[in-house]
Order: C-alpha cells, then structure tokens, then sequence
C-alpha cells in the first residue's frame, strides 16, 4: 500500500517519522547484536589456532569466571566441546570445529546483509518523510506572512 507523503498532514508525518525511528534503531540494534555474535565466532575460530602437536602438554590458565583463572595443562589438542546453543556442548574435532565456526560465522554475514537494505530503505524514507515535513512548514509559514500582509492593507 502505497501513501503519498503530501496528502498527509504535519501530525501524521511526525507520527510516521517517529514510527521510522523506532524501525531505524531497532534495525540497527539487530545488525550490533549480530556483529557481537560474529565476532565472538571469529575470535572462537582463531582460538583454534593454539591447538596444536607443539602445544601438547604445555600449562595454560583455565577460566573460571570472566575475571578468575586456575592453572592448566593442554592435554587433548585434537578435540574440543563447542557450545551448540541453549547449554549444550558437542565433542568435535578441531577441523569439523573450524567449519561449525564458518559456516556461523558466514550465516551470520548473510543475515546482516539481508537487514542492511531494509535500514538504508528506512533511512531514505525517513528523509523523504522530513523533506515533505518541511516543505508543508514553509507553506504554512508563507501562508501566515501572506495573510498578515492582507490583514494590514
């Protein structure tokens, strides 16, 4: 359903362009939350780098919390638990890891870049919502000088 800006009035305009701000942001919000998840895949993928024949039996800190560690040995380099979601764990082999890895991480680009059309779409009509706005204010603003120079005459 299309709608021409022009027909509608100054309080419908403002109450669209607030509706696209709420859209805009919470677009935008979507596209944060997905780059925190990317990242945080990617950064899982490069972590596989470490587990290798050389590193075998090598100490490590292990974390506990975000801010507390213990000491560790590297004992198994060729597996890992990967956390599948919702608090499960899998055993996988590093490389199958690896792949789990990219094909979230790559999953997680396509959503991106499907959400980034729609935000640019709102952006433009945003302002295409605010250009109508202020072309119907300098009418209404011409409007008003003209009439109080009728008014004086």
């Amino acid at each position: 359903m299309a709608v021409n800006l022009t027909e509608l009035s100054l309080p419908q305009l403002e109450g669209l362009k607030g509706q696209l701000e709420q859209e805009i942001e919470f677009l935008t919000s979507s596209i944060g939350q997905l780059k925190v998840v990317q990242t945080k895949y990617v950064e899982a993928k490069d972590s596989l780098s470490v587990l290798n024949k050389d590193n075998a039996g090598k100490e490590l800190l292990v974390p506990l919390t975000s801010s507390m560690y213990v000491p560790g040995t590297l004992s198994d380099v060729e597996h890992v638990l990967v956390d599948v979601g919702t608090g499960y764990y899998v055993e996988k082999n590093v490389e199958d890891t690896r792949e789990f890895f990219k094909r979230k991480i790559d999953f997680l680009t396509k959503q991106i870049e499907k959400i980034q059309p729609a935000l640019q779409e709102k952006h433009a009509m945003k302002q295409a919502v605010i250009e109508v706005m202020n072309m119907k204010i300098q009418q209404l603003h011409s409007q008003q000088t003209s009439q109080s120079g009728t008014a004086k005459a």
